[in-house]
């Protein structure tokens, strides 16, 4: 039959994928063989050929930036429109549902997310309540025995039941009043938006009917990266019609830890019987020599559906492994690779450097710093988890949401208005005695004149004044976020301080507004993605006779949660700007990735994890011993983590396109001692015809420049941007720039564009941050005061021989002999010395 999608342009593994579209499908997708590829295709082909209406079909992805581009790969595909269909995450499903229906389980349809830091807040808050000592039971402890608990469909009743041993006996006792204030918040966490999901799917069978009717095809992308529910969510919406897509590489299930389960995966032949299976094997990515490297290693896992990629692009060249003297010397040669590669042509942005853990980095930078290269780090402290931009956010949710005690608290004395924890103690008595929620008490304390003096009760009068007044504004969502700024003395508060870091938290503010109104411009096209078939019919739009009426709850039940409701517009108003309740579920949906900038003139530095669905023409990965990589925890105690350390191996080798590079150092000094480790299994794996080996030291490199080891601290790059090595280095602020380099955005447009590595990091640590501790590196304070005009020789320990161009302040510019190429250098921190 003739096709109005070009299916002849797929090979053949991949056609026969797009045209199986009845019953249960199996995708193994090997890395770089073209899976987003077949799945709009085979969406396109359903609706196109088929006729199939878009409303029908539901496309599960695992980050929203995945979501993004299936949307965008489908509107070109299919230019009648994909209005109805579901692209989106899980998370972003459930939400959608939970909108829907959350009645059915006690909450209103307003309900608060809870991101990762707001529930840390809540439980620490909840063990001080309860008197658990931190220092015994750990927070992140008490939180993984909750999360593991819900994700398992454990109820505090039953977990307090099952609790056998000290640690768990403190988690039931933390869960159940855990489970109670986020009833009471009318709030939700990440593991509950999966969990409440399959909660409402699985008790109320007329919910469950509608969204199997309503969703006949369904496609679910990264399956080896689902966990026991998002497994049962699928399960469950495909269970009456059996059109369920899976697509997944078993050999990049490497999220174990946050509760992917690779059976999943690998069971689901068992799970359905008549399931389809199609190996998708070429590789449109990789050299041969990258290739086969990857097919070597990951060979040695056990639990794996045997597959092997190929390419028809030839063998490349060769992988190149490094053995270092020092983890020193391995930082030396990969910077001093890395400007090969540029001068050959490449560009900064083509590179990444990988490592197994973020300690790591610190070295590395202190290198690249030396060499001139400029980096990024991806994963480091992100912008929207920074104190300033939380605090905005929590005025926001608090708006949207007065009974969201956790963000009420976290503002009521930011910035500071004489309500300290006496006050907010007294407040909670007041909550308690007239069964309100922490805000309503608020506004009883503001006449409460026995309990509060009258400058608390001003104060708490303003307070309350914000969530009312910022209830009625509406008009740009910018506009209507600045205004609640404004009304929230932040900027105010900041400005008063007079500090670089106050400043530079105000800029990370005013980058916020830019993403709010980045966010207004796009909010049609995202919203348009989720219709509910209500919206549809009130569209215009046919979705056809058979359709499963929406149910209508309980009168009891959907009088209680309307009146909820209502009674929050009653008292407070309604909230005008409808755009605020979307964009803060949003800004809560994001996940690391999704905001990785483009353009950037800086290699890429990140873990091996944060690396998965990504490419690069040249990576190179760092650290390839035994103890590191694997890791350490990875084979001791469990060979199945061993399994998982290759699989994570296997990834970092794949994502390579052109270039690979490996390195592991003879000695490494780690933690303040020195280590001798073996090389890494996983190297040793790989056939001698596709890797050649070099390098015991840093031979042709001698010099102070690269072998002092005085100045082991580097710089943990946090994310502020500067111009200097010719290049934008995200590394922290200096104390040798004086404030005159420093940038608090990666781009002009920044404010328009989030990222993962944000702009104008403060130097207090961030409680929520689990990044290293952030160090200033000290300039040489004699390289520092030597004076340089332009025409001076200088010499630098890697670039050779250079002129001097121009010299303003700390920076000169020099143009090198060897390679032509003209640098930016910091005096006091290049290695560079001044020839006669």
């Amino acid at each position: 039959m003739p096709y109005a999608v070009d299916i002849d342009s797929l090979n053949p593994a991949q056609k026969e994928a797009v045209l199986t579209t009845e019953g249960p499908l199996l995708v193994l997708a090997g890395a770089g063989s073209g899976k987003t590829r077949v799945l709009t295709y085979r969406i396109a082909h359903l609706v196109a050929d088929l006729g199939i209406a878009p409303w029908r079909i539901l496309a599960i992805t695992f980050t929203n930036k995945a979501a993004a581009e299936m949307r965008e790969r489908l509107g070109a595909l299919l230019p009648d429109g994909t209005r109805g269909m579901w692209v989106c995450t899980f998370h972003a499903m459930c939400v959608r549902m939970l909108r829907e229906d959350a009645d059915l389980l006690g909450y209103t349809g307003q309900f608060t997310i809870y991101d990762d830091d707001d529930s840390r807040r809540m439980v620490r808050d909840i063990m001080q309540a309860l008197g658990i000592e931190q220092k015994q039971y750990p927070l992140n402890m008490i939180r993984s025995k909750i999360s593991a608990a819900k994700n398992a469909m454990v109820d505090p009743d039953e977990f307090s039941r099952r609790a056998s041993t000290p640690p768990e006996q403190k988690a039931a006792q933390v869960y159940l009043e855990l489970e109670r204030r986020l009833r009471a918040a009318n709030a939700m966490d990440f593991d509950d938006l999966l969990v409440r999901a399959l909660e409402l799917l699985r008790t109320r069978p007329e919910v469950l009917e509608k969204y199997q009717e309503r969703f006949r095809y369904i496609s679910v992308d990264e399956y080896q990266d689902t966990n026991h529910v998002q497994y049962e969510i699928a399960n469950l919406l495909a269970g009456r019609y059996q059109n369920l897509m899976v697509v997944g590489d078993d050999d990049q299930s490497i999220y174990s830890w946050r509760g992917a389960d690779i059976s999943n995966i690998l069971d689901f032949e068992q799970d359905f019987p008549a399931a389809h299976v199609v190996k998708l094997e070429q590789n449109y990515r990789s050299t041969g020599h990258i290739l086969s490297a990857a097919n070597a290693v990951v060979r040695h896992n056990s639990q794996r559906k045997e597959k092997r990629l190929f390419t028809a692009a030839g063998d490349g060249e060769k992988i190149q492994a490094y053995q270092a003297s020092d983890e020193r010397d391995e930082g030396r040669w990969i910077a001093s690779e890395i400007e090969k590669l540029r001068a050959g042509g490449m560009s900064y942005d083509d590179i990444a450097v990988f490592y197994r853990t973020n300690a790591q980095s610190r070295i590395l930078e202190d290198m690249f710093l030396r060499a001139g290269v400029p980096y990024k780090i991806v994963g480091g402290t992100r912008f929207f988890d920074r104190a300033e931009i939380r605090d905005v956010m929590a005025y926001l949710k608090m708006i949207v949401n007065p009974a969201d005690e956790m963000s009420v608290k976290r503002v009521i004395n930011t910035p500071r208005r004489g309500i300290g924890s006496t006050s907010i103690a007294k407040i909670e008595e007041l909550a308690r005695e007239n069964r309100c929620s922490f805000f309503q008490a608020c506004e009883i304390a503001t006449a409460e004149t026995g309990r509060f003096s009258a400058k608390v009760r001003a104060a708490l009068g303003d307070f309350v004044a914000i969530v009312r007044e910022g209830r009625r504004m509406d008009g740009e969502l910018q506009r209507v976020v600045e205004a609640i700024v404004e009304q929230s003395g932040l900027m105010q508060a900041l400005r008063a301080e007079g500090t670089p870091e106050a400043e530079g938290r105000v800029e990370n503010i005013q980058e916020f507004l830019g993403v709010a109104a980045e966010f207004e411009e796009s909010h049609d096209d995202i919203e348009g993605t989720l219709e509910s078939l209500e919206e549809l019919r009130a569209a215009g739009l046919t979705v056809g006779a058979e359709e499963v009426a929406a149910p209508q709850p309980p009168a009891p039940v959907a009088a209680a949660a309307a009146q909820t409701a209502d009674e929050i517009d009653r008292t407070y108003g309604a909230l005008a700007c409808k755009a605020l309740p979307a964009l803060l579920e949003w800004l809560a949906l994001r996940s690391d990735l999704d905001a990785l900038a483009g353009e950037t003139r800086a290699i890429t530095m990140m873990t091996v994890h944060s690396a998965k669905g990504l490419e690069f023409p040249a990576v190179f990965v760092a650290g390839l011993e035994e103890g590191i990589f694997p890791h350490v925890a990875g084979f001791t105690d469990d060979p199945a983590k061993l399994e998982e350390e290759r699989r994570l191996a296997y990834v970092a080798i794949t994502r390579a396109r052109k270039r690979l590079f490996l390195t592991y150092a003879a000695t490494r000094r780690t933690y303040g001692s020195t280590q001798a480790n073996p090389r890494s299994r996983f190297v040793g794996e790989i056939p001698a015809a596709d890797i050649e080996f070099s390098g015991v030291g840093s031979s042709g490199f001698e010099g102070t420049g690269w072998e002092k080891r005085g100045d082991r601290r580097g710089t943990f790059g946090s994310g502020v941007g500067s111009d200097m090595y010719g290049g934008r280095v995200f590394g922290s602020y200096t104390r040798s720039t004086g404030g005159a380099v420093r940038h608090t955005s990666i781009s002009p447009d920044a404010g328009r564009k989030p990222s993962t590595f944000g702009s104008g990091t403060s130097h207090r640590q961030r409680s929520a941050a689990p990044a290293p501790k952030v160090e200033q590196r000290r300039p040489d304070a004699a390289k520092a005061a030597e004076v340089f005009a332009p025409g001076d020789t200088v010499r630098h320990k890697t670039f050779g021989t250079g002129t001097v161009i121009t010299a303003s302040g700390d920076m000169i510019e020099v143009k090198f002999e060897k390679t032509g190429q003209v640098k930016k250098l910091m005096k006091g921190f290049a290695p560079i010395v001044k020839v006669d």
